[in-house]
């Protein structure tokens, strides 16, 4: 398991797979990523915590259990609500991560 406040990625064409995986740990409120999209979906597995997720014109909170799913070009982003920890995997539907980042 990754160590609140960690990153762990793979990127598959490193490993012969056609996904790539985050697994991200922290326990910073607010933290995530600014306002970004890729040109594949990306799928976040939501393992313990929360987020407030921001998808294309829409937000949604994120708890451990949920799956939530970003379609190819949506623009997105997600901060962490507390308390506690969050953690997910992140699903990159591509063999290598590919980001235009918006803001």
């Amino acid at each position: 398991m990754t160590e609140p406040g960690t990153n762990a990625t793979v990127e598959g064409r490193d490993i012969g797979s056609s996904i790539s995986i985050i697994h991200e740990s922290t326990d910073v409120v607010g933290s995530g990523p600014r306002l970004h999209r890729h040109p594949y979906t990306e799928t976040f597995v939501i393992v313990r915590g929360r987020a407030l997720f921001t998808i294309g014109d829409q937000q949604r909170e994120g708890g451990a259990g949920d799956v939530l799913v970003v379609a190819a070009d949506t623009p997105h982003r997600f901060a962490v609500l507390g308390p506690g920890a969050y953690e997910a995997v992140h699903i990159h539907e591509n063999d290598h991560f590919i980001t235009e980042w918006l803001d």
